[in-house]
């Protein structure tokens, strides 16, 4: 008998592997910048989305990935914005 409250093996599998490798990917990325890392977190989970919204197809795993990266790229914090802000008066004066 097949249970309908969680999603079919496959998907489980490759979002419990996406998962893992976004851990992995980001806990090895101390030295890059914030954007960098919203980056490769932006992509970590469009790619889990994805695939858990398209039953494990790679395309909509790549397409989430590539959608994920680009937000998570453009995502601004307000540390960055507030230190740019600051460098522009250091530079006035």
């Amino acid at each position: 008998m097949t249970s309908t409250l969680f999603p079919p093996q496959p998907v489980r599998s490759v979002a419990a592997a996406s998962i893992l490798l976004a851990a992995l990917a980001v806990s090895g990325c101390a030295s890059l910048s914030a954007r960098d890392r919203n980056t490769a977190v932006g992509a970590a989970v469009g790619g889990v989305a994805g695939s858990v919204l398209t039953d494990g197809s790679a395309i909509g795993t790549l397409g989430g990935a590539v959608i994920g990266g680009v937000i998570g790229r453009e995502a601004d914090t307000g540390e960055r914005k507030d230190e740019r802000e600051r460098r522009k008066r250091d530079r006035r004066d």
